[in-house]
């Protein structure tokens, strides 16, 4: 096994010389924070993919990817004099200190819940220390906006803005359903796209709610729907390669019929 300051000093070496005004890398040279930004939201999807398939050697592949991206913004702010991949590990490990006083102080053991509620606690401690008011401060803007919409609404139900239940949430989720209807039969008018994407909004807002009220990640649930899509489409397309057809070649009532087969096959298999 690789000696881990070796290999952590090795990449930032590695970094520093692509990044080299003379003699590294062109392409690397003239990238900064926000062209750097997109390909570490992606690494990081790329991480819970691997995770998802059960893929240790893929993982690993993935984890060095995602390292490689804050050892890159690392350097691009040691170039600006800010700071460099040292402060950073030691700033998280400082922060991970302070925020287990239960394994590393001297205070008591914590349940998983009690700890959660002290997590919340300092984190909050922290925003304030940033001067980050209101209850809703400090939820990235750049999360993916289910997540953050489960975010939003699970700080402002710590301050007792929620549904009393996941029932209340489906209530809702049918007056949301039944606004956009209204929108959608707006007579002989064409439709308002503007107030349409705004009714549309509402709805998967109230699904993010409905998600987290039943202790489920919507990001998790919308991906596992992804995957299941994929899985029954890539059916219909392996039945009709089969028969020497694509689903261009067929109608809606053919190709619906396989899905109910792909279904049907899933089913049994569970």
């Amino acid at each position: 096994m690789p000696d881990p300051r070796e290999a952590i000093a090795h990449l930032i070496d590695i970094m520093a010389r692509l990044r080299h005004p003379e003699t590294g890398c062109p392409w690397d040279q003239v990238q900064d924070f926000s062209t750097i930004a997109p390909y570490t939201i992606e690494e990081a999807y790329e991480v819970e993919d691997a995770i998802a398939r059960g893929s240790p050697a893929t993982l690993l592949d993935e984890l060095g990817d995602l390292l490689f991206q804050t050892v890159y913004h690392a350097r691009m702010a040691e170039e600006r004099g800010w700071f460099a991949f040292a402060d950073v590990a030691a700033v998280i490990s400082e922060k991970m200190v302070r925020r287990h006083p239960h394994v590393f102080g001297e205070a008591e053991a914590r349940t998983e819940a009690a700890q959660v509620a002290a997590w919340e606690v300092q984190k909050a401690a922290e925003r304030a220390a940033r001067a980050e008011t209101g209850t809703l401060a400090g939820i990235p803007t750049g999360l993916p906006a289910l997540t953050r919409a489960a975010k939003l609404t699970r700080r402002a139900a710590r301050v007792g803005f929620d549904w009393p239940d996941a029932a209340a949430v489906l209530d809702k989720l049918e007056e949301e359903a039944a606004e956009l209807r209204a929108e959608m039969r707006n007579g002989s008018e064409p439709v308002d796209r503007e107030r349409v994407k705004d009714e549309v909004g509402d709805l998967l807002f109230v699904l993010a709610n409905l998600a987290r009220k039943l202790d489920l990640d919507p990001e998790d649930c919308l991906r596992g729907a992804n995957r299941k899509f994929e899985r029954r489409f890539h059916f219909i397309e392996q039945s009709l390669k089969n028969e020497g057809k694509t689903p261009a070649d067929v109608d809606l009532d053919r190709m619906e019929a396989l899905w109910g087969e792909a279904k049907r096959k899933a089913a049994s298999r569970d």
